[in-house]
This record gives structure tokens, sequence and C-alpha cells, in this order.
């Protein structure tokens, strides 16, 4: 699998397949190594937890599974779709995430200096 993902914590998605189609979140993490994301509120698993601490909880609590990256697309914050995402190099190096149907800039990405 490649070590690149499409989307990148806090970005808006949708879920496209899987018994979650349909519903939207917030990513909360990513694992680009294995190709997973995280998001808000979607495949919704049990956790039996032990408690290790005096603070910690124990029981049944639940939390987010991971969705597979190739599950989930973008939404635009600009024109509110749900989108795929290009990616435009600029002439000082910089990159951009651009929105594939309204072309908007999404974010930049700021080229890392030789010296550091």
């Amino acid at each position: 699998m490649a070590n690149k993902i499409h989307v990148k914590k806090d970005d808006q998605v949708l879920i496209i397949s899987g018994k979650d189609k349909g519903s939207t979140g917030k990513v909360l993490k990513t694992e680009p190594e294995t190709g997973r994301v995280y998001v808000e509120g979607v495949n919704m698993i049990k956790k039996h937890q032990k408690q290790v601490s005096q603070n910690s909880p124990s029981g049944i609590i639940d939390r987010e599974g991971s969705v597979d990256a190739s599950n989930v697309k973008l939404i635009c914050p600009k024109c509110g779709k749900a989108t795929r995402v290009a990616h435009v190099v600029n002439a000082d190096g910089s990159k951009d995430r651009v929105c594939k149907k309204c072309g908007a800039v999404i974010d930049t990405i700021k080229k890392a200096s030789k010296g550091e």
C-alpha cells in the first residue's frame, strides 16, 4: 500500500462505501502506513477496557474504528460537495490541494527549506 493518503487530520469527509455509507465526519487520525483513517462517529466499535490507574475508566467503551482511506471522499469547504483532490505545484515550490469540482484551493503545503 502506498504511504500517501489524500485526506488529513481535521478534514471533513464523506463515507462512500460500507455500513456507514453516506455519513460525514471529521478525520481524527490518519495511518499512512496501513492506509486507514479514523472518522468521528463512524465505524463505532465496543472496546472492553480494564482499569489501569485510578483515573482511567473500566468497562465497555465506544470508540471509533478505522476505515480504509479509499472509502472516504473529502468534502470541499468552499462548494460543500464530496470531491477528489488534485495537487498543484506552484512556482515557489509550495504545493496546493485543489478541489476537482470547483477549483478552489483547499490548503497549501509549504516547501521545507534545505538548511533545516
